[in-house]
């Protein structure tokens, strides 16, 4: 008779991996595709307006906006997140795309929130668009503070090729930020 021995290395991936099933299930992992992420792009795009009106504005600067309206990141010693969203030009999708982010380093708990990236120039967008695999680096502008608040969209934020707001943080983790954030196209 084999007996069964738990570690604390196997007990922890086991809950790992139950975090990361439990998050993917709300996350649209296997859902009805196109209709459920534009249903929730647009309710997330709904939310940002009415609680951070300075996007409006830079909404209708942008030449392009991507729209994740769940990620939900979990980290264990190391993490990682997923998301599926849509870029939207002139008010209309025309791509879906995924954000996936890994990270290592003193973490535990799990988060979800809600992102926007605002492409400002055609360039932004269309290095964007062409690129097989982009990854959001250290020089994004935040227009949404992480005290919850609008910052100013002035000239000098304007000019930045891509603008980012995230909002609507919920869980055990403290703060989000996009930086190593990997997007990719999908086909919903």
């Amino acid at each position: 008779m084999k007996s069964t021995r738990f570690t604390r290395r196997g007990f922890a991936l086991s809950g790992l991996a139950g975090l990361g099933l439990t998050a993917a299930c709300g996350n649209g992992v296997g859902s009805n595709g196109a209709s459920v992420i534009d249903a929730r792009v647009e309710a997330t795009l709904d939310e940002m307006y009415r609680e951070f009106p300075n996007t409006v504005t830079l909404s209708e600067k942008a030449t392009g906006m991507l729209i994740m309206p769940l990620v939900t990141k979990i980290g264990f010693g190391i993490g990682g997140g997923f998301g599926r969203g849509a870029l939207q030009v002139d008010g209309t999708t025309v791509d879906y795309y995924s954000t996936t982010k890994l990270s290592g380093g003193l973490q535990i708990g799990a988060q979800q929130y809600a992102h926007v990236l605002f492409f400002m120039t055609e360039d932004a967008l269309r290095d964007f668009r062409r690129s097989s695999g982009w990854t959001a680096g250290a020089g994004l502008e935040y227009v949404v503070s992480k005290k919850g608040d609008s910052i100013s969209a002035d000239t000098n934020t304007l000019l930045s090729p891509v603008l980012a707001a995230i909002f609507a943080q919920a869980g055990l983790q403290v703060g989000a930020t996009l930086e190593g954030s990997k997007y990719n196209r999908i086909i919903p």
